[in-house]
């Protein structure tokens, strides 16, 4: 098995590693088996750990914070967003969501309206206008998007939005951001956005 965490000693922090290629249930196992020699290296200090190395979930990232302030009550700080959004983006990457949990919603968003998810979302309806879908992965809207949409909001540029017609004047993938100008741009029927050569394209 591949080395799923690494831990290595800074002067003012510990910073563990977690590998991106295996499960989160192998991190968390490899975890356990090594925070009892990690709490060695502990007396009276207060080293803070960085946590670097993978998005993660927030579910995640409760679970192994748990985990750890369970052997060793530190301050733990991890190098990934907790939110979603443009804001909270410090980093991209390149992550294959093919396979993704998702979350659908039946019915129109209405204005004023958002829904956000961690996974990918489906929106069996329309998103209209001042309405928000937000996701850490895809998005999937089968009726018109006239609202803002905003896919791999945690930074990965391999998220795609896709709708049955898009009708807004923004669109949003990871930290890129395109700008509709309706004058000179025609609405897109059956269309899959996403970042290609640093730029999003309407496919």
């Amino acid at each position: 098995m591949k080395n799923c965490v690494s831990i290595n000693l800074r002067t003012d922090k510990i910073v563990i590693k977690l590998n991106d290629e295996v499960e989160h249930k192998d991190i968390v196992e490899c975890l356990k088996k090594k925070l009892p020699e990690l709490k060695k290296l502990y007396k009276d200090e207060k080293t803070p750990i960085n946590v670097t190395g993978r998005v993660l979930k927030n579910k995640e990232i409760k679970e192994l914070e748990s985990l750890i302030k369970e052997k060793i009550d530190v301050e733990i700080d991890f190098d990934m967003p907790k939110t979603l959004g443009l804001h909270s983006i410090k980093k991209t990457f390149e992550k294959d969501i093919v396979l993704s949990e998702t979350k659908f919603h039946v019915g129109s968003l209405r204005s004023g309206k958002k829904i956000e998810s961690e996974g990918s979302i489906v929106i069996v309806g329309d998103v209209n206008s001042g309405a928000e879908v937000i996701a850490s992965d895809n998005i999937v809207i089968l009726g018109t998007l006239r609202g803002l949409a905003h896919a791999g909001a945690k930074g990965n540029r391999q998220a795609i939005i896709a709708a049955g017609l898009i009708d807004t004047v923004q669109i949003r993938i990871a930290d890129i951001v395109k700008e509709i100008n309706r004058a000179e741009e025609p609405m897109h029927k059956q269309s899959c956005v996403r970042i290609i050569d640093e730029k999003i394209v309407i496919e």
